[in-house]
Formats: C-alpha cells, structure tokens, sequence
C-alpha cells in the first residue's frame, strides 16, 4: 500500500513538472500576434501624411483611419481631453522634430485597434531607422518613490518651456486611469535628448491600475521599448523586437504584472549595456523615499531569447550579456518563462544579500534555461556557486538545457511571421542541463 501510494504521488509530481514545462514562454492556442504585428516594417509602405499634429491638444479629438497624420514636434493632449484613435490609423513621428506624442496627467487615450487593423505609430522617413523619433509618453497620478513630485522634462530631445508643467507626474492616484491601448505598434521610436539620452518608445509614468494596456509591440527603437516608472499597471501580451536599450524598464516603485510577453533581441542591434528586462527602485539612494513603494515586478509567461546563429562567438566578443538584471530592494518574480541565448540568464545587483530574506524577494521558478553560459549570478562576480544552489533547488522546477532554438520553438525561420512559442510535447529539458529529448 505504501509502495503504491509513492507511485500515485510521483505521477502527481512528474504531470505536475510536465504540464508546467509545456505552458512555459508565451502561451496560446494559436500564433496570438499572427495577424497584428509586424516583424519586417521597413517593407510596408504606409503612405504619405495628410493632417498635421501639432502643439497642444485641449479639447476631446478623434484620429480617424480614413487620414494619416504626422506628428510634429512635443504633443501634448492635456486639459483633461480625451484623444481617441480608430483603428487602423496611422500616425507618423516627425524625424527632423523628434516628434512625441504625451498624455498629460488627468488626460486620456484611447487607442484600440483590432487584429486585423491596427493601430500604427512609425517613423514619417523614406528609409526607417531606430531613433528616429521620440515615442508615446503617458503620465498619470500613481505613486512612484521618488522624494519630489517628478519630471519628465528628459524625455524630449526639445521642450518649450511653456510645457514643462506638462510634463510632471506621480502622485497618490492609485486607481488612475489613463485610458486604454491594445493591438498597436510602435516602430523605430526612442530618439535621443539633449542631454544624450534615449528616450522611450512607450513609457508610462505613474500610470494607474485602471490603464488597460494589452497587445503592443514595439520594434526598433534606440532607447526602451517598454519604460515604465512608478504607478502600477498591468501589461498583457507585449512584444519587444530588436531594440537598442531595455525591452522592459521597471523603476523608481514601478509596480507591475507583465504576463504572456516577449523580446527578442539581436547583438548586432542592442546595446551591451540594455536587458530583456531592467528592474530598480532607484537609480541613486540620494533621490528616493525609502517609505514608499519599492519596485515590484511579477512576470508569467515570458519568453526572452537572443536572435543568432553563432552564441559563443557573440558571448565572446561581448555582443550578448544577461538577460535580467534586478536591483537593490527590489522585489522580482518570473514564472513559467523560457531564457534563451545569453551570457548570463540573471544579474543581482552587488549589494543584494546571500540570505533567505533577499532572495525570497527574488523568485526564479519553473523557468527554462537554454543556452545560457551562467544562470544566475552578482554583478562583477563570477562565482556563483551560493546562487546556483539556490536556483537549482528541484522544488523550484527550473530546468536547463543546450537545445537548438529551431527545435525549441514553433517556428524561428519564419521572417514574416515567426512563431516563438515553445514546442509542447516535444521537447523535454533534462534538470542536468546536458541533453534534450524529443519524443
């Protein structure tokens, strides 16, 4: 009877391990960004512009599909307007102005477009490049732990002065609502400022819980895809394609749950210096408020890969570093997510404890490791033999292997509309790390 009860229990354990193993990386019954995005946005032609955004949006306005409209210069719709956009539409960023698009606080977007049609923000140059315009700029009245109310003045490349008021955001809006954005693209978006930063191709500062944000991709830019600072917001079904910095930023009490996203990134095109995801609750202890929130990230169903054919060679020379990097008092989670082709999988800040209380707060489970040259590691240390041991704990379900990306995902090969799902039933890592099985 013993006997038989340890058998019934092992097949709960090994169905359990089994079915968490398949639904790793980005799920879905069916290709979920087939129709929408797009992988190769040099090859569409979207036309000329017909309108003109400039200056100051005050009152509620519609874009309609039936135009396509440049933005020209800093965009702010503010005064509590409302700027809808049908779906569809096109909207190019003035090169030569860096233009950018910013919902002011109290403002809103709604920005909906569909799986056949949607909506496109791009670059207005003959010959698209990354950088070659600013991004979309939301802000909004969420907290962020900074010790003074924020400003956003940074992020343009130009500003008047008589919008800097505009530019502040970050409060005690916990609930607020910035509006609602789905099925829309931003491309080569992330031009730097003045002061020789990039700026963001979507970032969210203190954007509230009520912001719904869902299928969104972004490729090409030259700063963050994906920056979000303080508020608390939750992203669904992101795409992150070949950018230059980070694929997602998290900062300054950022608190967010990103779910069912990816990036992938090229090392030819990102920098050495940018991850798949950034996560800090500061970038200087002399400017935060250690009595607000801390940055929390919970992410399920990622999946993080580098795009190339010769890994060791590009590790070598320096082209691909870590994945994850996550900073001091910050606390972090990923689940059921799949790291692939990098030098190291995940990075702890220097200062962070080897100790049950510091890294409860950083939690790494059922996560597939394939073809990355460490796992987990302190930043300016290459021994990791504490960390390993933690990580590989087997109650934690994490698995390692040295798989081919092509036989571990759907479809790598398909320029046009690649399929980076894993591949269920297939493929089973070996908890050793040495060899892949198929079935």
């Amino acid at each position: 009877m013993k006997n038989f009860t340890k058998i019934i229990w092992l097949l709960i354990v090994v169905s359990v391990s089994v079915s968490a193993q398949q639904e790793r990386g980005i799920i879905g019954t069916n290709n979920w960004f087939n129709t929408w995005a797009e992988f190769k946005p040099n090859t569409v032609d979207y036309g000329e512009s017909t309108h003109t955004l400039t200056g100051n949006i005050t009152e509620d306005t519609t874009l309609y599909k039936k135009h396509t409209y440049l933005l020209l210069g800093n965009v702010f719709v503010t005064n509590n307007a409302i700027l809808s956009i049908e779906p569809g539409t096109v909207i190019m960023g003035d090169s030569k102005s860096k233009a950018t698009l910013t919902i002011t606080v109290g403002a809103a977007i709604i920005a909906e477009g569909t799986l056949t049609d949607p909506i496109v923000f791009t670059s207005n140059e003959t010959t698209k490049k990354a950088g070659d315009w600013g991004g979309v700029i939301i802000l909004g009245d969420g907290h962020t732990n900074k010790l003074e109310k924020s400003s956003g003045t940074s992020f343009y490349a130009d500003i008047e002065p008589s919008n800097y008021q505009h530019t502040n955001f970050g409060g005690k809006g916990l609930k607020d609502n910035s509006g609602f954005i789905s099925y829309v693209r931003v491309e080569y978006a992330g031009a730097k400022t003045k002061r020789s930063h990039a700026s963001n191709a979507l970032l969210l500062g203190g954007v509230g819980a009520k912001t719904t944000i869902n299928n969104v991709m972004v490729s090409y830019s030259a700063g963050n895809s994906f920056n979000v600072i303080g508020g608390e917001v939750n992203l669904d079904k992101m795409v992150s394609y070949k950018s230059n910095g980070n694929d997602y930023n998290f900062s300054y009490g950022a608190v967010c749950h990103i779910n069912n996203s990816l990036a992938v990134r090229s090392p030819y095109i990102s920098s050495g210096e940018s991850r798949c995801i950034n996560a800090v609750s500061y970038n200087s202890v002399k400017e935060v408020d250690f009595t607000k929130e801390e940055t929390e990230v919970i992410a399920n169903n990622m999946t993080l890969l580098t795009d190339t054919k010769n890994l060791d060679y590009e590790v070598e020379v320096g082209l691909i570093k870590e994945s994850i990097y996550i900073g001091e008092n910050t606390n972090f989670k990923i689940n059921r997510s799949v790291i692939s082709g990098f030098s190291k999988a995940v990075i702890l800040d220097e200062n962070i404890k080897i100790n049950e209380a510091s890294l409860t707060r950083i939690q790494i489970e059922n996560t597939y490791f394939n073809n990355c040259k460490g796992t987990v590691f302190f930043n300016f240390n290459d021994n990791n033999e504490d960390l390993e041991s933690w990580y590989k704990n087997p109650s934690f379900f994490n698995t390692y292997s040295k798989a081919n990306p092509s036989e571990l995902f759907v479809d790598l090969n398909n320029g046009k509309r690649p399929d980076y799902r894993l591949l269920k039933n297939k493929i089973i890592a070996m908890s050793n790390g040495s060899k892949i099985t198929n079935n």
